[in-house]
């Protein structure tokens, strides 16, 4: 069992703020559409296992969720193929509730 490296929504505005870190949003269409962190890359989870080779292994990798549930599952999912990523824990809903941006323009 591979440990996983749960971050606060506080540790990931400090990262993207410093710069040459990653965000991967694993939700659905729809909830990544309605807002994301900026900046965030839409992998949706389903998509992962066809998807590995799109997640860097160069710099820090932030995976994000609406609660952190299904990052979690997915960082997990990497762990075990030997990709280190951070778990956002509280996701994309703690985020907002936090006051931090959300962008709503999806890029295709």
């Amino acid at each position: 069992r591979h440990m996983i490296d749960q971050v606060s929504v506080a540790d990931l505005k400090a990262a993207l703020e410093a710069g040459g870190c990653t965000v991967i949003d694993v939700r659905e269409h729809f909830e990544y559409a309605a807002g994301h962190v900026p900046g965030a890359v839409h992998i949706p989870m389903h998509t992962i296992p066809v998807r590995t080779d799109e997640i860097p292994t160069d710099g820090d990798v932030y995976l994000i969720c609406e609660s952190g549930n299904r990052s979690w599952q997915v960082a997990a999912f990497l762990a075990q193929r030997g990709i280190t990523v951070k778990n956002v824990h509280g996701g994309t809903g703690t985020w907002r509730m936090a006051g931090y941006p959300i962008e709503t323009a999806v890029t295709v």
